[in-house]
């Protein structure tokens, strides 16, 4: 079956006179102006609208298995297509934690019968899988490695030096890095409950905690030890304008959440525990320096960190509130508000699959995946967490 999409433009243009033609899965041929009609047995019409690849959200946490009470593989993966996400990558702290081929091949088997989304999922690093690391197929089991240095939700931390370089060292595909120093964390920890004596401690407190200082700490170190290695280390959800200096090498890519880009901690006053999240959201000078790091090409691309909870699990203090935020339903909507067409089809499309060697997705070219997003003209857009 070919079908023939038309009257549409592509990011960056001005009028809709783009068409492509899909061939089964596949894209079969992209132009502009006078469509084909021999071999077409579908026409959609476009309507004028954004035609984009669709987007590839490399870190999400869909909460399957264990977690089930706050989100699951089939309604997440919903979620992300009504926002243009056609793929994500699930992270592996879950209820077990994904740490062996086993665990990763029970996810797997899920999202088989529920994802309505292509999907892929990340295994987690521990001090005792270093050799289970080396046993996967990076082709067809997994993504790549997911290495917490700093202590977030769920059991995963690898926060001994020693382990953190072994990890980096044998990796034998990409490591992503949650990037926060847990000894600095700690003890912003221990200070805080110092001078709250036993009282609620203040949300703003949270962006002390998770300080900006841990996550250049821990940054600094893994991409030093990348370039010692020559071994792929991915950032996740850079926070800070501290670690934009330590990014460059050839051997580290990185990423910003649209939280980090929209909200700072100026914001607690008004949203509270619904933008606490790990790490931090920081200054508004901070938020402003990662906005420009991502026009500039220092950051390479958008993941959402996409983390339901009950609401219930968001009660509480800087302490006691769990951390994390949804957002893979509208970070296509926000992302196109705060930024032109062209960089975000390159942060949420193109830069995904080239960092994560996701073939045949990310471009709207013969040969790719016929994996699109439609986009109407978008209203001014405003997130309610």
């Amino acid at each position: 079956m070919r079908t023939l999409i038309r009257n549409v433009r592509f990011a960056g243009d001005s009028q809709p006179d783009r068409w492509v033609v899909i061939d089964g899965q596949f894209i079969d041929s992209v132009g502009q102006g006078p469509c084909p009609a021999e071999g077409i047995s579908e026409i959609v019409d476009g309507d004028g609208c954004l035609l984009m690849p669709g987007v590839i959200d490399c870190h999400v946490h869909f909460r399957e298995p264990g977690m089930t009470q706050k989100a699951d593989i089939a309604s997440e993966s919903r979620a992300a297509l009504a926002g243009g996400v056609t793929s994500y990558l699930d992270m592996p702290n879950t209820m077990p934690a994904t740490t062996s081929a086993e665990l990763l091949q029970e996810k797997a088997d899920i999202a088989a019968r529920t994802s309505a989304a292509n999907y892929g999922f990340l295994i987690g690093a521990t001090a005792g899988n270093i050799d289970t690391l080396a046993s996967i197929d990076y082709c067809r089991q997994a993504a790549g490695i997911k290495l917490f240095v700093g202590s977030s939700t769920g059991s995963l931390l690898v926060d001994e030096p020693c382990m953190i370089e072994r990890v980096i060292a044998t990796a034998p595909a990409i490591v992503a890095v949650h990037a926060e120093d847990q000894a600095i964390v700690a003890a912003n920890i221990a200070a805080a409950r110092e001078r709250y004596q036993g009282h609620p401690v203040p949300l703003i407190e949270h962006s002390r905690i998770r300080s900006a200082e841990a996550c250049a700490a821990a940054t600094a170190r893994v991409a030093g030890l990348a370039d010692r290695y020559q071994k792929r280390v991915h950032i996740c959800h850079i926070s800070t304008a501290h670690e934009l200096d330590l990014l460059g090498s050839p051997y580290v890519s990185s990423e910003v959440s649209p939280h980090h880009l929209l909200w700072c901690e100026d914001d607690y006053a008004e949203r509270g525990t619904r933008i606490k999240m790990n790490p931090s959201v920081k200054t508004a000078a901070a938020r402003e320096a990662l906005r420009q790091a991502l026009r500039d090409g220092i950051i390479d691309m958008v993941a959402t960190d996409h983390a339901p909870h009950l609401l219930s699990d968001k009660e509480g203090d800087a302490l006691t509130a769990t951390s994390g935020a949804p957002l893979v339903q509208f970070s296509l909507p926000v992302m196109l508000n705060m930024f032109d067409e062209p960089l975000v089809q390159r942060v949420m499309c193109e830069a995904p699959a080239r960092i994560y060697r996701i073939e045949r997705r990310g471009r709207i070219a013969p040969g790719h995946y016929a994996h699109h997003a439609l986009v109407q003209e978008p209203a001014p857009f405003h997130i309610c967490l």
